[in-house]
């Protein structure tokens, strides 16, 4: 309901090793015109390989993408709006697209400079010294630190905002930029992210994996109707409340007893299991209780030759192969968005902004994911790798920072309920519980899509930097 005036600067960044360069890193930045002391958010995308572009013109910029108020990708060419829902209403935004991405590079020529065409550039994954766990959360934090002395924001307040792998980063950055930057943090904000990599990777032998992601199938079932248990137009408040608590109970006791069970309880499980993902009982049956996503989401809506998106089960594309065993089309909300954001991005940086650049945008490099490693010291037996403890340790170092974790309701690739669980294993105390805020919404992983969950979004992280900030 206002007009801000305000500065767009996009820029790259050179990071040093030895006072020598070593990799060039591209932001964009908005900061209000004539504004003294507003907070400063660094925000990035996960991936690991993803550029920030998901929420700078999908969510948080200025400028954003169109979609339609459910979230379904327009019509080509893309198109950009002002973005009323722009988080500039309450704080500077600096948008960081970590080394492979977007156009940040690493660099072999020591007097390389972002703005030289002319100087040899490096395949995407041929260098991968920065394409590691630990590696990449130091480049971020020599930006921050970087960026703070460059334009003399020590002191503003700070905050980090990160989507899926950059959740990660995140509730990593918590604790690293305070310990080992200097760098003091308001507010921490984690946008469907990944916390704990065992989650992600499930088997025939684990059980937690299968509990997170069962409530946002259920979920998907009754809004296709698929659901045996629930009508279409249930809320789904219910539909989850009733799915979590059957999904840490009974399924969590199937599970973890498999053949051990005795077969009327098996049974019982099996059939309420089915009703409640609308899936055939011989299926479930098969399975064990065991279905995997990219199962799920073929097979929900097989009967209408429709496959559901992985990171928005609401969203479907038709199967062109039906006849196929394996699913060989592509997932509507990944590779169906990718021209959506790719067209929106090169026309804001490029066309509005007017970067002057030869280099290729990658929005989401494949080879710099391929290529990512754990650069760090272990055992071959210790294969807990997680966040959790560091936002925990981070929360710890500093009682003044606040935490905010959100979710879109129908992501099966890092669902909401794993979030939920693990918040409440984290033992914090009640100071500390205060400090968390743990939200969602409407939508998948990339929620901020649908129309009604960004406004939601917008006015919750509005109230949330009001309570981060210092009295006064």
């Amino acid at each position: 309901g206002r007009v801000i005036p305000y500065l767009a600067r996009a820029e790259w960044l050179v990071l040093r090793e030895k006072e020598k360069p070593v990799a060039e890193i591209f932001s964009v930045a908005y900061l209000q015109e004539g504004a003294k002391g507003r907070p400063l958010t660094f925000v990035f995308n996960g991936g690991p390989g993803a550029a920030s572009v998901y929420l700078h013109v999908g969510a948080l910029g200025t400028r954003r993408v169109a979609f339609a108020v459910d979230g379904v990708p327009p019509p080509p060419p893309a198109r950009l709006t002002d973005n009323t829902e722009s988080w500039l209403a309450f704080t500077d935004l600096v948008f960081v697209d970590p080394v492979g991405t977007g156009f940040s590079r690493p660099v072999d020529d020591p007097e390389a400079s972002g703005k030289d065409e002319k100087k040899p550039e490096k395949k995407k994954g041929e260098d991968s010294a920065f394409f590691g766990l630990k590696r990449d959360l130091q480049s971020l934090g020599e930006f921050m630190s970087r960026y703070l002395s460059r334009y003399d924001r020590w002191d503003s307040p700070v905050f980090i905002a990160g989507e899926s792998y950059g959740g990660f980063r995140v509730a990593k950055l918590a604790r690293l930029l305070q310990e080992g930057c200097g760098i003091g943090l308001n507010g921490a904000i984690l946008i469907s992210p990944a916390l704990e990599f065992a989650l992600l990777d499930s088997s025939d032998y684990d059980l937690l994996p299968w509990v997170d992601t069962f409530p946002t199938m259920a979920a998907a079932a009754a809004f296709h109707g698929k659901s045996g248990a629930f009508a279409k137009n249930t809320p789904l408040a219910k539909v989850l409340a009733e799915a979590e608590a059957f999904a840490t109970t009974e399924l969590a006791t199937f599970l973890a007893q498999g053949a051990a069970l005795a077969k009327p309880q098996r049974d019982r499980v099996l059939g309420r299991m089915a009703g409640l993902l609308g899936l055939p009982p011989e299926r479930v049956a098969r399975s064990e209780g065991r279905i995997p996503v990219q199962a799920f989401v073929r097979e929900l809506l097989k009967a209408e030759r429709l496959v559901c998106g992985r990171y928005d089960a609401t969203i479907t594309v038709r199967d062109p192969f039906p006849d196929r065993d394996v699913f060989e089309g592509p997932d509507p909300t990944l590779v169906g968005i990718e021209r959506v954001f790719a067209g929106g991005i090169n026309k804001r940086i490029r066309g509005e902004i007017g970067v002057k650049t030869d280099r290729e945008y990658h929005l989401l490099s494949r080879e710099v994911n391929r290529a990512w490693k754990l650069d760090f010291e272990r055992h071959a037996l210790e294969s807990q790798v997680g966040a959790t403890d560091d936002l925990r340790y981070g929360m710890s170092l500093n009682p003044h920072m606040k935490v905010f974790i959100t979710h879109g309701c129908y992501d099966l690739v890092t669902p909401y309920f794993s979030t939920n669980r693990i918040r409440n294993l984290m033992k914090l105390d009640e100071p500390s519980a205060q400090n968390l805020t743990v939200r969602h919404f409407g939508g998948g992983h990339m929620f901020y899509t649908w129309e009604a969950s960004r406004i939601e979004f917008r006015d919750a992280i509005a109230a949330f930097y009001t309570g981060a900030l210092p009295a006064g």
